[in-house]
């Protein structure tokens, strides 16, 4: 997870745009999912649960290093969430488009491992970044963990992913470039992501097994969808 700056995320996106070297030791790794909808559960009959905070954070984050604090992180029956926006996180595994030489605050490992002790890859696998425990909010103490299911929610998209990684303790809004792909946001590491219009729903106490499984994601996030929006 990088600690992005507003400046510096400007500043880059011309000289990434004609970034196209590859490493020696960068490897090609899976494509990445390119869903529009992922389970039964539409995205407007989640977002419609989520239309009022019950704030459970102390305080609020930024969106971006320099920016102001304005997001809360919100309790639901069975979930957090919060509305931000997206950045993209490369961090993990080296592949052709997450690797040194295409995201600037390029980091080899994650805060969560899979089941065989590698970073995760966060070209192929959809994952979220959540602010590291801090005064403001403790996610472990509000039962989100590692591997933790989330449903991210875009326009009319819903993307199921896992808990990957952690971040700065105050700023929010991050996920994979396998995320932003797979709801159509420009994923480059950059200049990509969106500035707004993102929810992260995450369901407590979940795990995904094992954490590199997509598919293992998505059909326990579809049935959790389903059970919050029973129980909201």
């Amino acid at each position: 997870m990088r600690l992005r700056t507003l400046p510096l995320a400007a500043a880059s996106a011309a000289t990434l745009l004609t970034a196209g070297a590859l490493p020696a030791h960068a490897a090609a790794g899976p494509a990445a999912p390119r869903s529009a909808q992922e389970g039964s559960v539409g995205a407007a009959d989640l977002l419609a649960k989520v239309t009022s905070c019950a704030q459970i954070s102390n305080g609020t984050y930024k969106t971006d290093d320099g920016a102001p604090a304005t997001v809360p992180v919100c309790g639901k029956n069975g979930a957090v969430f919060w509305k931000a926006d997206m950045d993209v996180d490369c961090d993990g595994q080296r592949t052709a488009s997450c690797n040194e030489d295409r995201d600037p605050w390029y980091q080899d490992d994650t805060a969560f491992h899979q089941s065989d002790g590698k970073p995760l890859a966060a070209e192929s696998l959809p994952y979220v970044v959540v602010p590291g425990s801090s005064s403001i909010w403790n996610y472990a103490g509000a039962g989100i963990k590692g591997g933790g299911v989330v449903a991210v929610v875009y326009g009319n998209k819903v993307e199921y992913a896992v808990v990957g990684d952690t971040g700065p303790t105050q700023v929010i809004g991050e996920a994979s470039y396998a995320t932003a792909k797979a709801l159509g946001i420009d994923p480059d590491p950059g200049h990509g992501g969106v500035g707004s219009g993102v929810t992260y729903i995450l369901f407590k106490n979940s795990k995904a097994s094992p954490i590199e499984s997509h598919s293992a994601a998505v059909t326990l996030g579809d049935q959790l969808a389903r059970q919050f929006l029973a129980e909201n």
